[in-house]
């Protein structure tokens, strides 16, 4: 078999032998294999939200899905790196509702206002109540301004962010092609949970690429507030040959936490030192959606607790929680992942309501980081339930980075397709 087809088969891995399991139990006996007619409320439409949404009414038609988002479009963070250094334009990672729609899932562009888990109804900010016999919460993250210090939402317009694809995308990709010869491109990473952790020094190494090529005498600093990130020596070897000099990376031990920011100045400070830069690409400290926090769905953590096998939250009867919000150990914050729950969290509604045990899960999770143009690395990790817990089970050999880049591309196809119907 290929490579590329493969990575193709992996990715629908977890689905297709999930839904397997679950067409063999529905035909397994009776009554507890017919169809129920019910409400499921999914709020927010990432790649786990619509790809759950899409896998109801694959699975159960007789159920009726909602899906609520106030983006009639969506811009997808994976590949938007490459956006911001002209190597794609912000179109081509937008995606519509379309899909969801010719699928069958109604589609409310609103932002739910509250949610009473008691009495199963979500209020939306446009006034109307929606009543729901299942609720999946999707709403993925939260930036948490005023860390570090000075940096705000309004300062974000300064120093953008970028970890939520689309507006700050231009923002950032703007500054960039702005910016001086000679001068410095600064990333500051936060400590604890975040989004796709390798994404920052993906981001790096594609700034350097750009920089490179137009801007040859510039830098990029990377203030870290930890100190080892996603596959490190690769992306060291590979700054070492292809940005000899470039790419500093300053951990923590070395003074790398940004504790403060001067918006106006682009101005950055760290314990020890102070750090004019020319663009100052801010990743704050993230948590979930202010919405889950405010339904009672994040534990002391600050992250929404999910039980693995379902999906569905111990704080809340009949609530699931997918993707970037949930804590699902091992499994990390990243669209595959996301995609990979939503199949899972699916499976185990639609056997919860016909009265039967949901399937045993199998999950699977990709990250590509591109490092230069046609040049990428990939983290591929695959779980499996064991004795009551998510296990890893051994990863595929990775493939030489051209190759690996190849790959990104067509798993982004692949993803965005499956998740979104596009």
């Amino acid at each position: 078999m290929g490579l590329n087809r493969r990575r193709r088969t992996l990715l629908h891995l977890s689905a297709g032998l999930a839904a397997a399991g679950l067409l063999r139990a529905a035909g397994a006996g009776s009554p507890a294999g017919a169809e129920v007619k019910a409400k499921v409320l999914i709020v927010g439409g990432g790649f786990g939200g619509s790809s759950c949404a899409l896998a109801l009414r694959h699975l159960s038609p007789a159920i009726e899905v909602t899906l609520v988002d106030p983006d009639d479009r969506y811009f997808t963070c994976p590949m938007s790196d490459s956006v911001i250094v002209g190597l794609r334009s912000l179109e081509s990672i937008a995606v519509s509702r379309r899909g969801l729609i010719r699928a069958g899932v109604r589609y409310i562009r609103d932002r739910v206002g509250s949610i009473d888990v008691q009495r199963r109804r979500a209020r939306l900010a446009g006034g109307a109540e929606l009543q729901y016999d299942r609720l999946v919460m999707a709403a993925g993250i939260r930036c948490l301004w005023g860390r570090p210090e000075g940096y705000s939402e309004a300062a974000a317009l300064q120093m953008p962010h970028a970890w939520q694809a689309g507006p700050q995308t231009e923002i950032l990709a703007a500054q960039l092609h702005a910016m001086r010869d000679g001068g410095v491109f600064a990333i500051s990473v936060p400590a604890g949970p975040m989004r796709c952790p390798p994404g920052p020094f993906e981001r790096a190494s594609l700034v350097a690429g750009y920089l490179k090529e137009h801007k040859p005498r510039s830098k990029v600093l990377i203030f870290d507030a930890n100190n080892r990130f996603p596959r490190q020596d690769v992306f060291l070897d590979a700054w070492r040959a292809l940005y000899p000099g470039m790419i500093d990376w300053i951990p923590v031990v070395e003074d790398g936490a940004v504790i403060r920011v001067e918006p106006a100045k682009r101005i950055l400070h760290t314990q020890h030192g102070t750090h004019p830069v020319d663009v100052a690409n801010i990743i704050p400290p993230q948590a979930p959606a202010l919405l889950a926090a405010q339904a009672g769905l994040a534990s002391e953590h600050g992250w929404c607790p999910a039980d693995a096998r379902t999906f569905e939250s111990p704080l809340a009867a009949k609530v699931h929680v997918i993707g970037d919000a949930c804590i699902a150990d091992p499994l990390p914050k990243a669209a595959s992942a996301a995609h990979s729950e939503a199949g899972q969290c699916a499976l185990a509604i639609v056997a919860a309501l016909q009265a039967r045990e949901p399937p045993v899960p199998q999950f699977e999770s990709v990250c590509y980081s591109m490092l230069a143009r046609g040049r990428a690395l990939s983290i591929h990790a695959r779980f499996r339930w064991v004795d009551g817990a998510v296990q890893p089970l051994p990863a595929p050999q990775a493939a030489d980075s051209e190759q690996e880049a190849r790959n990104a591309d067509e798993w982004y196809r692949t993803i965005v397709r499956d998740s979104f119907g596009a």
